[in-house]
């Protein structure tokens, strides 16, 4: 349904985006995740062709969205960061007006405004001035007007920025609820959001992919690796060097920056089912005159995965 393929956007002389490639299936539900500023925004304005890349391309639905932009808008529904909302218009007016745009038929104007209006969960505020909603109606009206022509293709771009977790909760079981009837993609820094929406992740990082799997599969690769915790009375870059050199050490860090001799020390997932490190671990420390004062181990979880992936810490490797 949405094939991305080295895709590339410069602002002058920075690079947001650098040699995207990724593939969504048709009724898929998927989460771009990463920190502010990684380049989601700008990824999501050129899949809905409100800004051209400068390489590479995007097609949605067998459309080139470069070369086909008007056939490529027919088919999708886009909620920006901020809700394209009119504060002087009325809840339903707009929706209305939404679907007119769209080229939704005379004879469904009314149907389809109504269900688009339910499923955002506005129909009690439709006769309102949009001027007078909080910020979480307004972004509620800026997903009905996404939904109402029934597109194919959803981008939501951080859709649940500004609600309170009542309506959090609504809008998550809303997405989820589009999974197979529509193809979704969804932007966020929160890693609990795309978590409980989305069915597959896709992690960027200053601009490119770090990561992409399913959340099941993610979640059980990290569930297979172990992240050791050394505390060391003389954290000497000597004896980090020793440690990273070990056979299947993936990465050695600081682990907290207000206790400096304490380290984290990443293992690769086959070194943490075929050998046991811990000996050579400590040893090498030892050996190196740093000073073992604890050593212990725990799991990674999901949050520790994405802070490996979109953190840059000195003496990390990745």
């Amino acid at each position: 349904m949405i094939e991305v393929s080295h895709l590339t956007k410069q602002y002058g002389p920075r690079t947001a985006i650098e040699d995207l490639s990724f593939e969504i299936k048709r009724g898929e539900v998927v989460g771009f995740l990463g920190p502010n500023g990684a380049g989601k925004s700008t990824t999501m304005k050129i899949l809905t062709g409100y800004m051209p890349a400068t390489a590479g391309t995007a097609v949605i639905a067998g459309l080139n969205v470069a070369q086909q932009p008007i056939e490529v808008k027919r088919l999708i529904g886009y909620l920006p960061e901020t809700p394209p909302v009119y504060l002087d218009m009325k809840v339903r007016d707009y929706v209305d007006y939404a679907a007119r745009l769209h080229d939704v038929p005379r004879g469904k104007l009314r149907a389809m405004t109504d269900l688009a209006l339910e499923k955002a969960r506005v129909t009690d505020v439709q006769n309102r001035l949009i001027g007078n909603l909080s910020k979480g109606y307004r972004q509620r009206v800026g997903l009905a007007q996404a939904l109402v022509h029934n597109p194919q293709v959803l981008i939501l771009d951080e859709p649940t920025v500004g609600l309170d977790p009542k309506q959090i909760i609504e809008i998550r079981g809303l997405i989820k609820s589009l999974a197979g009837e529509h193809t979704v993609i969804l932007s966020s820094h929160i890693l609990p959001e795309v978590t409980a929406t989305c069915q597959r992740i896709i992690i960027i990082h200053k601009g490119k992919i770090v990561a992409q799997d399913s959340i099941e599969e993610l979640t059980h690769r990290m569930n297979q690796g172990l992240e050791y915790r050394m505390l060391v009375k003389n954290p000497l870059p000597q004896g980090i060097e020793r440690l990273q050199a070990i056979e299947g050490v993936r990465a050695v860090s600081a682990k907290n920056a207000q206790k400096k001799g304490e380290l984290a020390i990443q293992i690769n997932d086959s070194a943490a089912s075929a050998i046991d490190v811990r000996e050579l671990l400590v040893a090498a420390a030892v050996q190196a005159g740093m000073g073992v004062l604890e050593f212990t181990s725990q799991r990674l979880s999901l949050e520790d995965v994405f802070l490996q992936l979109t953190t840059d810490e000195p003496g990390a490797s990745v």
